[in-house]
């Protein structure tokens, strides 16, 4: 009797401990179900798509999780009460006649031809080069009343700037172009240009003629050398050159606001024209004529009529223009 109690008690254990696997192995399986994670693409209007994963079947549910409002001139695809398709793509469009028509037929349309509908945007930074106009300016000498020329005094040269844009593109084709950064990296060169009295005359060399408008027609066509010299000034005391009598290096008499001692590296007869004393009686042309020990190719000294002029005038750096 014992041993029959015995065998029934281990029987129903067995029952009890196979039902208890049964309903762990059904409640898993449910869970599991329930817990099953997607990976669902929503295209939006804007022509952008997002990738999300879920473990949500409808539509609604998706799109509240991911903190999604649909608008209410866009319609959804599925709509929002039904559960996702076998493509897994939820499509938000805007509520037009076009789209309407996709919608209602999208049954029989593939995926990529859904998709094909919006552009791709890129954004791509590009650098170029252009070029930096130069100016020209025009400075006067000339006399009132008198017939003028222009002489070209320096030629100009365009500078070069680096611009650093960001291009947008649809569809490989430029929509917007921004720029982010520009940078001169060679400054132009100014064109300058000389009004000066026309000379019927030429006769004679650089240095026969005191003429300002003489001088500057003797240049014409002649493109100088633009350079910064230590400028002073001289007479011919004693005190300046060691003489009187006025005789330059050349043999030549020196003329107030015409003659010029600079260094050997400027030969007698060089033409010198200095912007900042154009008002000057010479009109700013001058005429090496002269040497002198302590004049060095960095330096001129421009002859005065006398020791106090020539103190006054002082020392100073200016810009010259050269024609050899």
């Amino acid at each position: 009797m014992k041993t029959e109690e015995k065998l029934s008690i281990k029987i129903i254990r067995k029952i009890v401990f196979i039902s208890i696997i049964l309903i762990c192995l059904l409640t898993i399986g449910v869970m599991a179900s329930k817990s099953e994670v997607n990976y669902v693409t929503i295209v939006f209007p804007e022509g952008y798509e997002s990738t999300v994963m879920t473990s949500k079947v409808l539509v609604s549910d998706i799109l509240s999780e991911n903190h999604i409002i649909v608008l209410p001139d866009e319609t959804v695809y599925p709509e929002t009460d039904s559960n996702i398709d076998l493509t897994k793509t939820i499509t938000i469009a805007k509520k037009t006649a076009e789209k309407k028509v996709i919608a209602e037929e999208v049954e029989s349309v593939t995926t990529e031809e859904i998709l094909g509908k919006y552009v791709t945007v890129t954004e791509k930074i590009i650098v170029e080069q252009v070029e930096v106009p130069y100016e020209t300016i025009t400075k006067d000498v000339s006399k009132s009343g008198t017939e003028t020329k222009d002489s070209v005094l320096q030629q100009g040269a365009n500078g070069l700037k680096e611009i650093k844009y960001k291009v947008k593109y649809q569809d490989e084709e430029e929509i917007e172009r921004t720029v982010i950064s520009e940078q001169v990296i060679k400054e132009p060169v100014d064109k300058i240009v000389q009004i000066s009295t026309k000379v019927t005359s030429r006769s004679g060399s650089r240095s026969a003629s005191i003429s300002p408008e003489a001088i500057a027609a003797s240049v014409d066509g002649v493109t100088p050398k633009v350079v910064k010299l230590n400028t002073s000034a001289y007479c011919s005391c004693s005190i300046c050159c060691g003489k009187s009598n006025g005789i330059t290096s050349s043999g030549a008499a020196a003329k107030e606001w015409h003659t010029v001692a600079a260094g050997s590296g400027y030969p007698i007869g060089t033409v010198i024209y200095v912007p900042a004393l154009a008002d000057k009686p010479n009109g700013g042309w001058f005429v090496v004529q002269d040497r002198g020990g302590a004049i060095s190719n960095n330096r001129i000294d421009i002859y005065m009529g006398s020791h106090s002029s020539a103190l006054q005038f002082g020392r100073k750096t200016l810009e010259c223009y050269i024609y050899q």
